[in-house]
């Protein structure tokens, strides 16, 4: 019982320091106009929606190459200290096809994306 009432009252003090009030002041026709200063003030600028599309393509990317690397030096290290194990090694082998398989894939789908993307810039 007083653990509850201690765990309730320290989550209540630590809420009452973190909740600010908010004043909502203006309109929505001034939101914009807000939106842009801070977006001037963090240094960003308007881009038209294919930057977008292609910065994120472009993170994805390489969030793929990553896994892709790191699969490949796992699986060459399964393979590396399987001592003639042949479960180790088949082990390996799979990892091996299934990421090379994966990386064709998003590749390809990259491919299609540009291919298809080209075609409304044009």
């Amino acid at each position: 019982m007083k653990h509850r009432f201690f765990n309730t009252s320290l989550i209540a003090g630590i809420s009452s320091f973190l909740a600010f009030p908010v004043y909502a002041q203006g309109s929505l026709k001034d939101a914009g106009k807000n939106l842009g200063i801070t977006a001037q003030r963090a240094g960003t600028t308007e881009a038209n929606v294919s930057t977008v599309v292609g910065t994120v393509i472009n993170a994805a990317l390489t969030l793929v190459g990553l896994i892709f690397l790191i699969l490949m030096v796992y699986a060459g290290y399964l393979w590396m200290t399987a001592r003639g194990e042949s479960e180790p090694v088949d082990k390996a082998k799979k990892i091996i096809a299934g990421s090379l398989i994966g990386l064709v894939v998003v590749l390809s789908a990259y491919a299609i994306t540009i291919f298809v993307t080209q075609g409304f810039t044009q």
